[in-house]
């Protein structure tokens, strides 16, 4: 049974994302011999381009409808889509229908997500509206079909495809790769659908993931372990720029969320340097320009900077990028790095630089945090209230001078990113000891006080959890700690505040806790 016969193949073509489009549909047409059957929006797009275009409405003879809800939902396109060539059936039922087969399926989405996110004002109606219905029975029709057609979902595999094309490389194979990649499409738009209705109805959402492969990593935590980065195109670490280095490793990841998350605490005009080793902070500093607050971060603790992450929150100049090249370090972020920065850097190839602005952190900062337990995952909203001083209580007699308020706030923006338990001791905007990890608060100081040495006389220190005793404030005191942050919350607060007024310290309550397991 003949089948009609149009001039060469057919493609259907109907983004919203046209980014591509133009030279994807030029190469099909004119070196290809496709016909191009497209939607309305499409078709303009290519008309102007001067290819030649067939009107999706024209091919189905039914004019869009519905104030555009109804454009492709028609069996002159879902036939010439699932139709089986062999399948004598239905070749009849294309050949009595009219209906020509299409090979190619170039659709993309109406932007949902880029429409509803950050958008608490976008009325229900609105988000409706933008809910796509042909788009995804198009890419699943051609999704389940991919036998004998090929879908393309995003302007990143026009180029591949075409190649695949030009070398007679689109076998099923391929076809089949293509099909997953919508069919993955598909969940990712509906899940961020269910999401958006969820949090608008109030309403517990079952949690379901469908975050895209980014690559794979040479190993985990450890060799022994696989691993593979998974991450939205363009956001987040993704969507930094790699200037040179090594491919980035799982523990590099984890050091650089870890020391993104602590930079961010700090204000950008105030030049500050975060060191992080193994997720905890080991030194941070705020100074007047970039290269001082590095040279007393890496101070704060030079033992433990050797082989870790800085993080900056101003341009990389020469002379913090002569700072940098004074230790072995794995990697390095900023919001930029000048030209001598980059030429200094360039004699230490496998030192990772990479690029992150603010503005792009901020915008991937999830309200999310996952973590895995056995058989299942645990969720919650991030830690990442601005640490204020305006709501803390002044629980001592001792009232903090203005330099004490900043060291104390400094330390307390530091210790809510220390694994708990936590304490942090600081003088002058710097770090001077770090307690991490510990299990219990008096460990934690000890670790901290030795580290600062002699020069924990007049400083400061912050602890994440309230102290059940009294035990850390005198041996703080006795080391000549001035003054102490904590939350409160002990049975025993009493205890804590009488001791800091028979020795003469500071104590604020901040009523906020800020464990980090």
């Amino acid at each position: 049974m003949a089948l009609p016969k149009p001039m060469g193949p057919t493609a259907l073509l109907s983004v919203s994302d046209k980014t591509g489009l133009v030279p994807l549909a030029r190469t099909l047409q004119q070196q290809h011999g496709f016909r191009l059957l497209c939607s309305g929006g499409t078709a303009r797009v290519l008309k102007e381009a001067g290819l030649d275009v067939i009107l999706v409405s024209d091919h189905t003879g039914a004019p869009e409808m519905l104030g555009g809800r109804v454009k492709t939902l028609h069996p002159r396109i879902h036939g010439g889509i699932l139709a089986e060539r062999n399948n004598p059936g239905h070749r009849n039922d294309l050949q009595t229908q009219q209906i020509p087969a299409i090979d190619l399926v170039v659709v993309n989405l109406y932007p949902f997500e880029a429409t509803t996110a950050g958008n608490p004002e976008l009325s229900w109606e609105e988000a409706v509206e933008v809910i796509d219905i042909g788009g995804p029975a198009m890419l699943r029709a051609a999704a389940k079909n991919h036998e004998r057609v090929s879908v393309l979902t995003a302007p990143s595999q026009y180029d591949t495809f075409l190649q695949a094309l030009a070398g007679s490389e689109a076998g099923v194979a391929y076809r089949r790769q293509l099909a997953l990649a919508a069919f993955r499409h598909s969940v990712r738009y509906d899940t961020a659908i269910s999401r958006w209705m969820a949090a608008r109805l109030d309403e517990q959402e079952p949690l379901e993931l469908a975050v895209p492969h980014h690559q794979r990593l040479r190993y985990g935590e450890n060799p022994h372990q696989q691993a593979s980065w998974h991450a939205e195109p363009q956001a987040g670490w993704a969507a930094a720029q790699q200037l040179q280095g090594k491919e980035l490793s799982f523990n590099n990841l984890l050091d650089l969320d870890a020391a993104q998350a602590t930079i961010r605490e700090f204000p950008e005009h105030e030049p500050t340097a975060v060191v992080v080793k193994h997720s905890n902070p080991c030194g941070v500093a705020t100074c007047a320009d970039p290269a001082t607050a590095l040279e007393r971060a890496l101070a704060a603790d030079s033992t433990s900077a050797f082989g870790g992450i800085v993080a900056l929150n101003q341009a990389v100049d020469a002379n913090t990028a002569r700072q940098l090249s004074s230790i072995f370090l794995e990697c390095v972020v900023a919001p930029a790095f000048t030209a001598a920065a980059r030429d200094l850097l360039a004699t230490k190839p496998n030192l990772r630089l990479l690029t992150l602005s603010a503005e792009a952190a901020a915008a991937a900062a999830s309200r999310q945090q996952i973590r895995t337990v056995m058989g299942g995952l645990l969720v919650q909203e991030p830690d990442d209230q601005p640490a204020t001083h305006r709501s803390w209580r002044v629980t001592s007699k001792a009232e903090p001078s203005a330099a004490q308020l900043n060291d104390l706030l400094c330390a307390w923006r530091v210790v809510r990113h220390v694994r708990s338990n936590a304490i942090v001791m600081a003088k002058a905007g710097r770090t001077l000891g770090i307690g991490a990890g510990q299990m219990n608060r008096v460990g934690a100081a000890s670790i901290a006080l030795a580290a600062a040495g002699k020069q924990a006389r007049g400083a400061v220190l912050a602890s994440d959890g309230f102290f059940p005793f009294d035990d850390t404030v005198r041996m703080a005191a006795a080391h000549g700690i001035c003054g102490v942050v904590q939350p409160g919350g002990s049975r025993r607060d009493a205890d804590s505040v009488a001791a800091c007024d028979e020795l003469g310290l500071v104590m604020v309550f901040t009523d906020r806790r800020h464990f980090l397991h």
